[in-house]
């Protein structure tokens, strides 16, 4: 197996509706919200990890590749390959070239050799600094605060009233992905359709309440727009 070049695959996450990704912090500050965003310790400006993204776009692939039941809800690994049947075996042997699969000592030598190591690098999206510019002149804030209650259905009362910080629609974030790629194989079409899966079902927290709709915009693999590859795709 030979590295033969490493692709990149850029672009930009625009947002459809407000993005929520918790930060994880546990303190309670006079004055914030309850769930704060994740943002740049450095800049204090949000942004999107790429971990959030990788986590998302593989278990949106692997329900649609239907393996979920198989794996138990955990992810796809070279554990399961035994148990899935010929007619998606390749496509499962591809999601784990692409994400990486953990192998072990029970794990045949030769499979893990064919497959080899994962091919995806996803990287930490910064918000677009032409659209920070346009906030910072219009003296907006690069967050907003969103109020929510529960409505007791009998009173009709608004109790349990809670706020959740949100990077608002409009914003631009910078997508960066790298492909390594083996042998001169060809990956491409999965990865397009699990970012086809994103814009479909949404980043982050609250999808069901309406958060976090995108769309990628200016897509490009080594400068040569995909765009429109993107847009035919229909999962």
């Amino acid at each position: 197996m030979q590295l033969t070049k490493i692709q990149k695959l850029t672009g930009q996450i625009e947002l459809l509706s407000g993005l929520h990704i918790g930060s994880g912090n546990t303190e309670i500050h006079i004055g914030g919200t309850d769930n704060p965003v994740i943002k740049n310790p450095i800049t204090q400006e949000p942004y999107i990890p790429g971990s959030s993204i990788k986590g998302k776009m593989r278990s949106l692939l692997e329900w649609h590749l239907g393996v979920v039941e198989i794996t138990q809800g955990q992810p796809l690994s070279f554990k399961h390959l035994n148990d899935i049947n010929n007619g998606v075996k390749e496509k499962a042997e591809n999601l784990i070239r692409l994400f990486g699969g953990a192998p072990d000592s029970n794990n045949n030598d030769d499979l893990v050799k064919k497959i080899g190591p994962s091919r995806l690098s996803f990287w930490d999206c910064p918000l677009d600094p032409k659209w920070v510019t346009e906030m910072n002149e219009k003296n907006l804030l690069l967050t907003e605060t969103k109020m929510e209650n529960m409505i007791d259905r009998i009173r009709g009362v608004a109790e349990h009233p809670r706020n959740t910080e949100r990077v608002p629609a409009t914003a631009k974030f910078d997508f960066n992905l790298t492909i390594r790629v083996h042998d001169n194989e060809d990956l491409l079409d999965t990865v397009l359709q699990g970012l086809k899966l994103l814009e479909l079902t949404g980043l982050g927290g609250s999808g069901s309440r309406g958060y976090g709709k995108i769309r990628f915009t200016g897509l490009k693999l080594d400068d040569q727009s995909v765009q429109d590859k993107l847009e035919t795709i229909n999962p």
